[in-house]
């Protein structure tokens, strides 16, 4: 598996590489964003591992820039630790979020559980190939078209959509998209689910303040619509 890491830190970017590599790992950094930006188009990496603050190009824009044309597996690292801060790094596309000072045995946890969401490895599919409406989930190649038409899904905006249009009409708790959508040890981040389905909802939807696919259960969670 080849990471590319985008830091401004020397100590970081040395000390993270060298566990990587010792974890197996291939890995490439960058210390600004200008850089990493033409690391990860020269090296198509596995996963992203992103500084909120860079040089240039900061690490929340990186993440906009590569939302526009790939699902490629992201994880912020930030000194940042207010909730609002993670739900902002989420609305931006980021699948996974880490506070300095972190501790490398986490970070490698996290990396390999959002790779394992990635490559749909943590969930059992029944249908390779789900049809709902104008929307179709090709399970093997994590792919979504909508009328014919790519749509780019996130791992964790795909699990979650595989998981509710699997099952359409079951209401869904966050706790409940969380665990089968993101793993147990995602259970603390509860209201990102809320950014999740918003950013999905505004992929899929026609009109995403009335939405026909994933529709709001107020008090509980959220469904698949029946009618589909």
């Amino acid at each position: 598996m080849k990471i590319v890491l985008v830091d401004d830190e020397p100590e970081i970017l040395t000390l993270v590489r060298d566990y990587l590599s010792r974890e197996g790992y291939n890995a490439l950094t960058a210390v600004n964003g200008l850089e990493g930006m033409e690391l990860i188009e020269r090296e198509k990496p596995d996963l992203v591992l992103l500084d909120w603050m860079l040089p240039g190009i900061s690490g929340l824009d990186m993440c906009k820039r590569l939302r526009e044309t790939s699902t490629i597996p992201i994880i912020m690292l930030t000194a940042k630790s207010e909730e609002i801060d993670r739900v902002l790094g989420l609305e931006f596309g980021a699948d996974d979020y880490i506070v300095k000072p972190f501790s490398l045995r986490e970070l490698v946890a996290r990396i390999k559980t959002v790779l394992r969401r990635s490559s749909g490895g943590s969930q059992e599919y029944t249908s390779s190939v789900i049809i709902r409406g104008e929307i179709s989930l090709d399970v093997s190649s994590h792919k979504v078209l909508k009328r014919g038409q790519e749509v780019l899904l996130t791992p964790t905006e795909f699990n979650i959509l595989h998981l509710l249009a699997t099952r359409p009409g079951t209401v869904y708790s966050r706790l409940q998209l969380l665990r089968q959508a993101m793993g147990e040890e995602y259970l603390y981040y509860e209201r990102s689910i809320d950014t999740h389905v918003s950013n999905l909802r505004k992929k899929i939807e026609d009109n995403p303040s009335e939405p026909k696919y994933i529709e709001t259960v107020f008090g509980v969670g959220y469904r698949f619509g029946e009618d589909l």
